[in-house]
């Protein structure tokens, strides 16, 4: 047994064991497991059935994830990402009308796109052609975009629109220069002492301190903790918990996704941000840990990448396939990579790992909001780092990142911030007479994006 895992994965030559890449899986799998609590409290938002969310989630980060492993022979997981969700509900099913079965068919032509830019390398050139500023700017406005839905979902913050009449009526008639009263508020905060959002103030407390003292798995304690603390608050209900179950295949929603309602609609705006996000999101992860784990070659590319980003979008439609949003790469994986994990071997422990969860279904059942919502906000934390590797001092740059990280959360949407970026980085580049630093392919987004806005406004 152990001669044909070191011939498959090539431990030796990757400096690697099996007991290490065991402990990697191990650890790369504790810190990304919320996603198996938090993804169907997202999507059950938008009416997707909560069990059927989960379902989908096990099983599509576990056979993505070792797909990955197996056939590409790389340290990373993947799963339903984070950011991608929040889109799913807040932006297309509730913001714009559409019905989740829909949605799920764009995410499932996204996931197409993706394999017909993998195989014909245009993916990997649009990626080159997106300045690294937007990137970090699109991961510090997804953060502060999914905090927010943290925010709102732990009650700490509410929204409130106390306009006098005299105020809405002069809001409505389109006058801009009506001027509110300063009791009028937009965003207001909540009522802490609501049990709910105490016990989720608790939670962001009790992941911030373990994941201040490094604690493997720290988001995910959090989250069965914070379910403890609920107990005695009446929050997490413990009246009919089962540890272990069985699946229901009949609670699944596998197949149920529209992608003929999703063409006949023309969901272009939708489909190009799936797609967007996910192409210059999936492959910086996947370049980004595989650098960490050493996988670079003599020539200084990576092996099989073309593999990895081939096994990414096929997970993204299979995923729409059996009931969740994109499934992407996830940069959790750094932590079996930091634990030793070089090869696919780590991935396939993730793999089965995230598959044995089917069976841990009536636990997800029972963890409440104010659970998994503290760690929507650790997430908003972790992904604010990236604003780091903006260039303020470059107006030119700076512009264009500050609307697209502030836009996706006072808009309520990801893919105006992500719109915005796109259109006005090339202009100020433009009219400054720096036209040349600008990529070719950006002037083609670029375009893309007015188009969307003009059609929006129309």
């Amino acid at each position: 047994m152990l001669e044909r895992l070191e011939r498959w994965f090539q431990l030796k030559k990757h400096g690697s064991d099996v007991r290490t890449e065991v402990i990697a899986g191990l650890s790369t799998f504790m810190a990304m497991a919320y996603i198996l609590f938090v993804n169907p409290s997202i999507l059950s938002i938008a009416g997707v059935p909560r069990d059927g969310v989960f379902f989908a989630t096990a099983v599509g980060a576990g056979l993505a994830t070792l797909a990955m492993g197996l056939f590409v022979n790389y340290p990373i997981a993947l799963a339903p990402g984070m950011g991608l969700n929040a889109f799913y509900t807040f932006t297309v099913v509730l913001g714009m009308g559409i019905p989740w079965q829909t949605a799920l068919g764009a995410v499932f032509i996204s996931g197409v796109i993706f394999l017909i830019l993998t195989v014909t390398r245009v993916r990997q050139l649009i990626i080159e052609a997106i300045p690294s500023s937007l990137k970090h700017a699109i991961t510090v406005g997804i953060g502060l975009f999914i905090t927010l839905i943290g925010l709102k979902l732990t009650g700490i913050m509410t929204v409130v629109l106390s306009l006098t009449p005299d105020t809405l009526k002069a809001v409505e008639a389109g006058h801009g220069n009506a001027v509110a009263s300063p009791l009028d508020t937009v965003i207001t905060m909540g009522n802490v002492l609501k049990p709910d959002t105490l016990v989720a103030i608790l939670g962001i407390v009790l992941i911030g301190i373990l994941m201040a003292l490094r604690v493997r798995g720290a988001v995910l304690l959090g989250i069965l903790g914070t379910m403890l603390i609920g107990v005695p608050f009446g929050v997490t209900d413990l009246s009919h918990f089962k540890l272990v179950q069985v699946p229901h295949f009949d609670q699944t929603i596998i197949g149920q996704l529209d992608i003929l309602g999703a063409l006949k609609l023309g969901l272009l705006t939708v489909i190009f941000t799936f797609t967007f996000v996910e192409l210059f999101d999936s492959l910086g992860t996947i370049v980004g840990t595989a650098q960490r784990a050493g996988l670079i070659d003599e020539s200084g590319s990576f092996p099989r990448i073309g593999r990895a980003l081939a096994v990414d979008a096929a997970a993204v439609t299979g995923g729409a396939v059996l009931g969740t949003s994109t499934i992407t790469a996830y940069i959790e994986s750094a932590t079996g990579i930091a634990a030793g994990g070089r090869t696919g071997l780590t991935a396939v422990v993730v793999g089965v790992l995230f598959l044995l969860a089917v069976f841990f279904a009536p636990v997800a059942g029972i963890i409440p909001d104010a659970a998994t919502a503290p760690a929507l906000v650790i997430v908003g934390v972790l992904m604010m780092a990236a604003v780091k590797g903006i260039d303020f001092d470059d107006f030119t740059v700076a512009l264009p990142a500050f609307l697209t990280i502030v836009l996706m959360p006072f808009t309520y949407s990801i893919a105006n911030g992500v719109s915005a970026g796109l259109l006005l980085y090339p202009l100020m580049k433009l009219v400054t007479g720096r036209a040349k630093e600008v990529h070719w392919i950006l002037w083609v987004l670029a375009a893309v994006v007015l188009a969307r806005f003009i059609w929006l406004m129309a």
